[in-house]
């Protein structure tokens, strides 16, 4: 048993030792300090590494970048660098939910998204510093996260951004990782904006609709709705397209399982980054059974 739990110690302790973490400030004014977390390979490559943005969820309100440690590590273990930044927590003491105020809720997409940018800018303008590839970064997150995600591929970048740092004119995510997110408008996803995606989602899902629906669940006239198009909707956007998507769902599943691609299904997320590199053309949709009972509507969860 000693023997093992030795071999234990010293297998984490060579993983440790395979990435370099390092703490950056990438915005700071007289009011606001907003740091990343950059894991790096510890090997030094010859050719410049790749890059994940990341973002965590917590409703806007909550949440730490340091969550996802296991994450960054294993992907910096694998030869990909992961940037897991901290943003603006707008909606801090206030109600995200059906009894808040909608502009509310936008003003607190609209500034994480922009501390994303904020933070990718950064990263291009410091690339060579740490070795990053600008034309290989991709973007990712976790229920809020994974909203921020979704708009900042998206959105108009020169109306929707808050900042005067600017991303290159013809900045692209190489592709997107998305646990339980969703995008406020589905026709903002366009042959030509269109980026490869990795999507789970549990279809039961009430916080983050799996399919198009309101955020939270709410009713049409509560001061707090929310009309948002989630993994489902944006996988059958992506088909129609015929643009290479993954999509991973719980069957009977709700919000618990935003972060299983960051957790549990790390492999899914390295393969899909690989297979993206390499130019693989793919489209699927894996249907995940649960312990719990519901199929949302969905035949093929029956």
């Amino acid at each position: 048993m000693k023997k093992i739990l030795l071999l234990f110690i010293a297998l984490i302790t060579n993983a440790i030792q395979a990435q370099e973490v390092k703490t950056i400030t990438y915005f700071q004014n007289d009011t606001l300090k907003l740091d990343l977390d950059l894991y790096l390979p510890k090997k030094k490559s010859s050719e410049k590494i790749p890059l994940i943005m990341f973002a965590f969820g917590g409703g806007f309100s909550g949440g730490e970048r340091t969550s996802e440690k296991n994450f960054g590590l294993f992907m910096a273990e694998n030869g990909i660098a992961v940037a897991s930044i901290s943003y603006s927590l707008y909606m801090k003491g206030k109600d995200f939910g059906c009894k808040g105020t909608l502009t509310e809720k936008i003003k607190a997409i609209q500034i994480g998204v922009s501390d994303m940018w904020q933070a990718t800018a950064f990263l291009i303008e410091n690339a060579d510093k740490y070795n990053l590839d600008t034309s290989k970064i991709f973007i990712s997150g976790i229920s809020a996260g994974a909203e921020i995600g979704f708009q900042a591929s998206f959105w108009d970048y020169k109306l929707m951004n808050l900042y005067k740092n600017n991303l290159p004119e013809s900045f692209k995510y190489k592709g997107f990782i998305g646990g339980s997110g969703a995008i406020q408008d589905i026709n903002l996803i366009t042959k030509e904006k269109a980026v490869p995606m990795l999507l789970a989602h549990g279809n039961n899902d009430d916080t983050v609709p799996y399919s198009a629906g309101s955020h939270r669940s709410c009713p049409t006239n509560a001061s707090g709705w929310l009309i948002l198009f989630g993994s489902y909707a944006v996988y059958n956007q992506m088909k129609d397209l015929n643009k290479d998507i993954e999509l991973i769902t719980f069957c009977g599943g709700g919000h618990e399982f935003s972060g299983y691609l960051f957790h549990q299904g790390q492999q899914y997320v390295l393969d899909f980054v690989n297979d993206v590199l390499k130019g693989k053309k793919f489209e699927s949709h894996l249907i995940v059974p649960t312990n719990k009972k519901g199929n949302g509507n969905y035949l093929f969860c029956d």
